[in-house]
């Protein structure tokens, strides 16, 4: 598996959420991480965006 070169305080940052926010989808989807430098496989950060992406839609839709 591949990684990108992403890290979880990247993607906060990107998608304006809390660290914490991606700790807790990491934790969700059983990701392994030691802190905000993390750089995750691609397909981590792949299901991590998708989810930012979907809830992001959801909430704009309601």
């Amino acid at each position: 598996m591949g990684f990108a070169e992403l890290s979880i305080a990247d993607i906060a940052a990107e998608y304006g959420l809390k660290e914490q926010a991606v700790f807790e989808l990491c934790d969700r989807f059983q990701i392994n991480y030691k802190n905000e430098r993390t750089c995750l496989a691609l397909e981590d950060a792949k299901a991590i965006i998708m989810e930012i992406l979907a809830t992001k839609t959801n909430s704009e839709a309601s």
